[in-house]
């Protein structure tokens, strides 16, 4: 019967590197006081070992669990989903365990929630919000560092990612711009969500710097298809020369491109329309595909991953982080022929 073989030990890594225990383990850990001689050293003495850290040992050698906390108010959501998979990408990479758990919108839930995964010794924490709009802090005593994804923090002391609306506005109005419309209208939703505005904003700026003005204020009702297909027969009936469309979301611009139809107008050649979300299963199935905006939310999960392990390690950062926004260019805006 053949024995198998111990696994390598940090003490043995050790040795082979000609190091210190707590020296290989700062080099392995990835800390700034060893020198970048030592740390290849330490790297290349652990690959030839095919050493695997014990989580628990490398616990009690750093305070930490290697266990993160990953709140959501929004289980369903196709916003918070994308994040909370970007955020699991950039844990993956490091060997961290994430915990996932669901406030449901319940400020009460989410105490309890937040209780739960600070008994479970978790190293931090990340919230991810339901919409973007500012978000009050975590209440109670959280004794471990947080980061706010989506829907920032309203303290400016915490560490807060989001997508950048009004960037995101001025991109949708910029296309439709260098697509040669100078008729444009807006159609965005609830009046009560920042995001709506920040979008709005941005559009409004990036069409005075062209010096086009748009048909008529923005019209605002819900992130829904029918509050698009009934805000555009209001817009055609007032200005029948309209030549394109800045939707606040994808909703909205599919029930846009309903009445477009219903009108008799051909999308994009008599008007073009862009939306804002991208969600996928909207703008792809749209006829014809919707141009949008993605908020870059997979991106906007591993940063927030991102600036809680800076955190982690000591180095928080403050504020709100605002990423861009990207444009996705198809035939609601650009003839496919």
């Amino acid at each position: 019967m053949v024995e198998k073989s111990k696994p390598a030990t940090l003490g043995d890594v050790a040795r082979l590197a000609g190091v210190s225990i707590a020296t290989a383990s700062k080099a392995l850990n990835g800390r700034a006081q060893v020198r970048d001689s030592t740390r290849e050293k330490v790297m290349r003495s652990a690959e030839a070992l095919a050493f695997v850290p014990n989580p628990l040992a490398r616990g009690l050698l750093s305070g930490t669990t290697g266990t993160v906390g990953l709140l959501t108010s929004d289980l369903e959501g196709r916003f918070s989903i994308p994040i909370m998979m970007g955020a699991e990408d950039a844990f993956g990479a490091g060997s961290t365990s994430v915990f996932l758990c669901d406030a449901r919108g319940d400020a009460i839930r989410e105490q309890h929630q937040v209780r739960a995964l600070l008994s479970r010794h978790v190293d931090g924490l990340i919230v991810v919000g339901a919409r973007p709009d500012p978000r009050a802090p975590l209440a109670g005593e959280v004794n471990v560092p947080v980061v706010y994804a989506y829907a920032p923090s309203e303290d400016p002391d915490d560490s807060s990612v989001t997508s950048d609306n009004v960037q995101g506005g001025r991109l949708a109005a910029e296309h439709l711009l260098s697509t040669g419309r100078r008729s444009i209208g807006i159609i965005t939703g609830d009046r009560g969500y920042g995001a709506a505005h920040d979008r709005l904003a941005g559009a409004l700026s990036a069409l005075h710097d062209a010096g086009v003005e748009p048909v008529q204020d923005a019209l605002f009702g819900s992130w829904s298809e029918g509050w698009g297909r009934g805000a555009t027969r209001v817009l055609l009936e007032a200005h029948p020369d309209l030549d394109g469309l800045i939707c606040g979301s994808d909703q909205v611009a599919r029930g846009a491109m309903d009445a477009l139809r219903e009108l008799g107008r051909e999308i994009p050649d008599d008007v073009a329309v862009i939306g804002h979300d991208n969600w996928e299963v909207l703008a792809m199935n749209a006829r014809p595909p919707l141009s949008t905006i993605d908020m870059n939310l997979q991106e906007l999960g591993r940063r927030a991953a991102g600036m809680l392990f800076d955190a982690i390690g000591g180095s928080p950062t403050h504020g709100v982080e605002k990423l861009p926004c990207r444009l996705m260019v198809r035939g609601s805006t650009t003839p496919t022929s």
